[in-house]
This record gives C-alpha cells, structure tokens and sequence, in this order.
C-alpha cells in the first residue's frame, strides 16, 4: 500500500500532531506517546478501508498507544482491531491480560474496553478494525479472547496471518472496484480464527443471516455519500439477491429508498448546520450525500423536515447586523 502519511516529509515540531490527527481520523481515537525525541520519529502508514473495515499497515519508531477509560466510554460503534504482528516483538494490555507478540502472531482487542499497546521495540505491525456487530459473535467469547496470542498452534490464525498481512499492504484489493468483495471473505476468516481459538468452531458454521439486517444497514451507512449506491450493488456486497436483501430489510421495517433517502438528509441537515454550512453552497453538500438534482433535495429536504435547506441553514447561521 503506497503510504498516506510519512513523517519524513513533514517538520519535526509537527510530527507527533500528525501523527495522532491521522490515525484519530482514519482508525481509533488513542493517547499516543512516542518513544524517541520529535526529530527522532519516523512513522510510515498506509490506510484503507474495505467497506465498513479500517485497515492500516505501519512501519514507525517505539511508540505506546492507550486507549483511555474515557475514550472507550466514548465508542459510539463497538468495534474490534486485528493486530498482525510483521517482525520484532511487541505487547497488547487490555482485560488484566498481556500478550506477548511475535513474527507471525495475531491478537484482538475491544475498543469499548480500555486497552495499550507497546511497540518498544518499533513498529512493523498491520491493524484490521472491524465493527463488532458485523462478526456475529457472542460476548464471552470476546471476553476470553482479547489480549490472547493466534499463532502457531492456530493452523486458522497462521493462515489468516498470511491473508490479513497482504490484503493490508495491498493498493490494488483495496481500491473500490475490489474492496467490497473482500468484506464478506475477510469477516469471515476473522470469524473462523476466533471461534476455533475458542473451541467452539459452531459458532463459525452459525448461519449470519440472523445478523444480516444489521450488516447491510450497517454497509449502506458506511457508502451514503455515494450517489451510485443501488439495491443492486448492496446484495452484490452481501452475496445475496436483490430480492433476498429487500425481504431481509422488510422484516425490519425498513423500506430501502425511504431508509437511505432519510438518512442523507438528516446528514445534509447536520452539515448545514455545522461550521461549514455557510461556507459551502447547499447544492454541493447535497451532491456530497448522493443528491445530484439540487432542486430535488431541496423539496424532499422541505417536505420532511418542514423547512428549506436555505431556511434550515439561516437559522443556524444568521447574518450579522450592521
């Protein structure tokens, strides 16, 4: 993966704030503390995404990473992170539990728990995010799992050692004609490493439908800015029929268009508010959320919440008086 962000192109008394700016943004709110002085750090990371999963590959100096009490209180998706450790040593604190990492090992922790992660040694470490919700899987199980090396005596976790640490560093899986189909392989996997780590490889074989509703919503949420997002392409991403994915939602309560349609605009509603809600024009933050036909979102922005998006955005942002 071709880095999106390397220090050594940016001024040292900069660095560290980059650094946590750019892994806040793209994967998990985390105190970062780095081990050498701010001339010293050297971080390399490539980022991407495969629909709802976070994927960062990073190369850096020693650095330590803690998740607070406070910033794990503040999770408003639950997730849990793949840890893929590449080469060197490092360790995972999280549930009164530390594991140790080597060459080849792999480790999950939460991010609704507090937890930290020690690169003493430097980093050379791939880290897979994915919703917890999208996994399926019961909570004590999570709970006897966090901060428990998959190795070597895991033949499911050395082979996803291998898929997990390629599919991070990969520009052309990655790229979105590509990416949408590894969602389902990669849930998957994670899926059966776990559950044989835990015993119990029935929960893997455990249809996912009961939990299908909720990865599609969650999937749709992930693509509204997309004006190209059809029934088509959301069942593709599923591997299921359109058919299939309209009876799954209608068993719900969710009508598709209304669902999505709805959710675009309370978007628009909250960036007409926000602080650049008079800077941008309200064409271009409705295209932004897949309205291409400005005078279409502004009757359907009316019609539901019973003002104009140029009403809604005055209101928020009134004009100073001379």
């Amino acid at each position: 993966m071709s880095p999106a962000l390397d220090t050594a192109f940016i001024p040292s008394r900069d660095r560290e704030e980059v650094v946590r700016n750019a892994v806040w943004k793209s994967m998990v709110a985390i105190d970062i503390e780095h081990g050498p002085a701010a001339e010293d750090i050297d971080v390399r990371l490539g980022l991407g995404t495969a629909g709802p999963i976070k994927i960062c590959s990073a190369r850096a100096t020693a650095v330590r990473m803690r998740r607070t009490e406070r910033l794990a209180r503040e999770d408003e998706e639950p997730a849990v992170s793949l840890g893929v450790q590449m080469t060197g040593n490092s360790m995972v604190v999280q549930n009164g539990r530390e594991c140790l990492l080597g060459p080849g090992d792999c480790v999950v922790y939460e991010s609704i728990a507090p937890y930290t992660l020690l690169f003493d040694e430097g980093v050379d470490h791939r880290f897979i995010r994915f919703p917890r919700a999208l996994l399926a899987l019961p909570d004590r199980l999570f709970r006897d799992l966090v901060a428990v090396p998959l190795g070597s005596d895991n033949p499911v976790a050395r082979l996803a050692f291998t898929y997990f640490s390629q599919l991070a560093v990969s520009d052309e899986l990655l790229r979105e004609a590509h990416a949408d189909a590894v969602v389902e392989p990669s849930v998957g996997l994670l899926r059966a490493v776990l559950t044989t780590q835990y015993g119990d490889s029935g929960l893997a074989k455990e249809p996912l439908e009961a939990t299908l509703s909720l990865r599609i919503t969650q999937y749709i949420r992930a693509h509204l800015a997309d004006p190209g997002l059809s029934a088509a392409r959301i069942a593709a991403a599923h591997g299921i029929s359109v058919r299939h994915l309209y009876a799954v939602l209608s068993r719900s309560g969710i009508s598709l268009g209304d669902w999505i349609r709805t959710r675009r605009l309370t978007e628009c509603r909250r960036e007409l508010a926000g602080p650049n809600g008079r800077i941008r024009t309200i064409a271009a933050i409705g295209r932004s959320w897949g309205f291409v036909d400005a005078t279409h979102f502004s009757k359907v922005f009316k019609q539901t919440f019973g003002i104009s998006p140029r009403a809604w955005r005055d209101q928020n942002h009134p004009r100073s008086r001379t």
